[in-house]
């Protein structure tokens, strides 16, 4: 047993050893060198500090491109999604030519993805991953990653449909039924093949319904109108829906208070 602990005391010494000589060296390849055998053993912390001294000293030589692809790749292997989009979107720009250069610029667009939060948050970081990893797309069309692409992309525009769709049932719910009926006919517009599309053109008449019910009478025959346009487009895109009776009662209701309204406004 102490024979096992001098052993690994032994290994752990000379390992510090190898880092702080390649620390103070001004050798530029035993720098790389120690620092790739830290990332062979995914010690990133380790070989990132090497690699940005040897990022300032290789500037403009030979070994500047794998320099820097190999401080972007430990970056990301830090999983500090952040830092490491920034790092890999530079790698692409500084050597678009590079052998590295796709591989970097999936990755950059793959860390926006990781920093994409809920739907119930900004969607800032969501809207600029689905921009990267689109402008990936035109700029290596041949690609072997596009499956992978396409894949994250389509994740990403899920999460904005959902908080599409729970923005404007916010505001059904917070009974603002204008705000909510411009919010649904948005989310139509915007997502018309959506799975929420059903429950989204109900709500739009739901809350042209409500809003007519409240309205002022120079806008209530207008808004009753809107309501019955509503019901029928609802009606011709899901015939079979089970909230369709709910629809129809909703829209006789409107239908008699147009008639009213009708008798009241003629002469």
């Amino acid at each position: 047993m102490r024979t096992l602990i001098a052993f690994l005391f032994f290994v752990v010494l000379a390992g510090c050893s190898d880092y702080n000589k390649a620390l103070k060296s001004t050798d530029v390849n035993y720098k790389l060198e120690i620092a790739e055998k830290y990332i062979a053993k995914e010690s990133y912390d380790r070989a990132i500090p090497l690699l940005e001294e040897l990022i300032v000293v290789t500037r403009g030589s030979g070994m500047s491109e794998r320099v820097n692809y190999l401080h972007a790749t430990s970056t990301y292997g830090m999983q500090d999604y952040t830092l490491a989009a920034y790092y890999l979107a530079n790698f692409v720009r500084t050597f678009p030519k590079s052998e590295y250069a796709e591989e970097c610029a999936f990755l950059s667009g793959y860390c926006q993805y990781r920093n994409s939060p809920n739907y119930e948050l900004d969607q800032t970081d969501t809207r600029s991953a689905i921009s990267q990893m689109q402008l990936f797309l035109v700029r290596y069309p041949n690609t072997t990653l596009k499956d992978s692409c396409n894949t994250l992309i389509d994740r990403m525009r899920t999460k904005l449909e959902v908080k599409s769709f729970h923005a404007a049932r916010q505001y059904y719910k917070m009974r603002n039924y204008q705000a909510a009926g411009v919010a649904f006919d948005n989310f139509n517009r915007e997502w018309p093949n959506s799975r929420f599309r059903e429950d989204a053109m109900y709500f739009a008449l739901q809350s042209l319904y409500h809003l007519s019910s409240n309205s002022v009478e120079s806008k209530k025959l207008e808004r009753l109108q809107d309501a019955v346009r509503a019901y029928h487009n609802f009606a011709d895109a899901f015939p079979q829906s089970v909230l369709l009776e709910d629809a129809s009662k909703l829209n006789k209701e409107v239908e008699a208070s147009i008639a009213q309204v009708t008798r009241t406004s003629t002469p």
